[in-house]
């Protein structure tokens, strides 16, 4: 009995994140409001209140499983033995996350509303450090710094972007991604074994 009724609530619910993605992409984050995004799906307030009371609410659900991907990533990179074998494992994972999560990425990584979010959960914000940190101890001190925010920013930002020549080949798309990163970063490709 209780299947039924679990689906639909599930499947507002994921209308409602796809909707808010959407609404952050138009208007960015502080431009979304809840009403909004009701507007948009045709619900009333009180729906989307069974589900999110706050933006905020809303913002952290779509973000939970893109941090938790992020924290697998750093996690495993910082297994690795060597610097340089540490940033390329953290380069080829988020690679792979924003190539995955295409549509949401550059949304989240450039509204300064997520950054202010970010801010508030410290556990999240030393996540992004410790991926940042991976990526600029190739290069001690301010210059690597900058190239790993660039590496990140870069990504990020490019993953939304359309290439006609690509098509539908993501993975050609994620070579490149990789490819680019490395050359800012200063990083050889690995030995094929």
């Amino acid at each position: 009995m209780g299947g039924p009724v679990s689906r639909p609530v599930e499947g507002t619910r994921q209308r409602l994140l796809t909707a808010a993605v959407e609404s952050f992409h138009r208007h960015s984050v502080a431009g979304t409001s809840l009403q909004m995004i009701s507007d948009d799906l045709g619900l009333t307030k009180s729906a989307i209140y069974h589900h999110f009371r706050t933006r905020d609410e809303l913002l952290e659900a779509i973000l939970e499983p893109v941090m938790a991907d992020l924290a697998r990533l750093v996690a495993a990179a910082e297994s690795v033995r060597g610097a340089r074998a540490r940033a390329d494992a953290m380069l080829t994972g988020f690679a792979a996350l924003a190539v995955t999560r295409r549509t949401l990425i550059p949304v989240l990584t450039g509204d300064p509303g997520v950054a202010d979010f970010l801010r508030g959960r410290p556990d999240w914000s030393a996540l992004v450090q410790r991926q940042l940190a991976l990526l600029a101890d190739v290069e001690p001190g301010l210059g690597g710094q900058v190239k790993a925010a660039v590496v990140m920013a870069g990504i990020s930002a490019a993953v939304g972007v359309d290439y006609p020549e690509a098509g539908d080949d993501l993975a050609r798309v994620q070579d490149e991604l990789v490819t680019a990163g490395r050359r800012t970063l200063g990083l050889r490709a690995p030995r094929e074994t």
